[in-house]
């Protein structure tokens, strides 16, 4: 009896989560939460590459470290960063947080992620409960935030209190990237305040210039690093010959953010 009572509470959580569909269109599948609006993507002839250019951008930080040890993900989308972290970096703990099941499950049916060992943990969990876990303080490398309700009107945590837990998650030397996407109606006031909140708890912020409808991603370090721009180059074009990323890009969106702030 206590296993059916706890099957059926599973189920109700289950049912309270926005559905997921699928859509393929000229050899890319797209995931969808009850609207049109994509949440991610995967081309079908390299389900390892990124597709979309904002979920590029948010390896920005490879400019900057080589070998993380530890990187986790908010937000599992398609699992498009999730499986390149982990095929990536052969040595690393990667960790995918995911509140909704029907994500995580379109996930493994649709997009190649790969099951859990013991170097990869895709958790059905609210984001908030895992960067406020005092166990998780201190041992993130790398934090990558993508977290959107089915509206995608703004991010679905962007308080001081989120970034400042996810800030506390990291190293000393760790690094957060974010997508700031939202409701063209709202989008400026949103993204100011969640630039806001990320100033408060980070060292340094960053952003790059907007892409594909209001999608605009972010840097915080939480030590603000000595950069050289030279160095940040040849390191580009280490990636683009390694992942296949278009890194040269992210370093030019950074330089002129700084010089538009000096």
């Amino acid at each position: 009896m206590k296993q059916a009572i706890n099957l059926y509470r599973a189920q109700q959580r289950a049912q309270t989560h926005p559905e997921v569909s699928i859509s393929e269109f000229i050899g890319v599948r797209n995931l969808h939460l009850s609207s049109d609006a994509i949440q991610g993507s995967m081309r079908l002839a390299m389900p390892d590459q990124i597709e979309l250019e904002y979920v590029q951008q948010m390896m920005m930080w490879l400019l900057f470290k080589k070998d993380p040890r530890h990187i986790a993900q908010l937000g599992l989308g398609a699992a498009a960063l999730t499986k390149c972290c982990y095929r990536q970096f052969p040595t690393a703990k990667v960790t995918a947080i995911e509140l909704n099941p029907h994500v995580i499950q379109a996930c493994y049916d649709y997009f190649k992620l790969p099951a859990n060992d013991e170097r990869l943990q895709v958790i059905e969990m609210d984001a908030m409960d895992f960067v406020t876990d005092e166990r998780h303080h201190g041992t993130l490398d790398i934090l990558q935030v993508d977290l959107y309700d089915a509206a995608a009107e703004a991010p679905a945590l962007g308080s001081p209190a989120f970034y400042q837990a996810c800030a506390d998650c990291l190293t000393e030397d760790g690094m957060l990237t974010v997508n700031l996407f939202g409701n063209p109606d709202n989008y400026e006031a949103n993204c100011t305040a969640n630039l806001e909140a990320l100033e408060a708890a980070f060292d340094a912020v960053v952003w790059l210039p907007m892409v594909h409808d209001a999608n605009t991603v972010a840097i915080a370090f939480k030590q603000s690093p000595s950069v050289d721009f030279d160095a940040l180059y040849e390191r580009a074009t280490e990636i683009r010959l390694t992942m296949k990323l278009p890194a040269a890009k992210w370093v030019n969106g950074l330089k002129a953010w700084m010089q538009g702030a000096d």
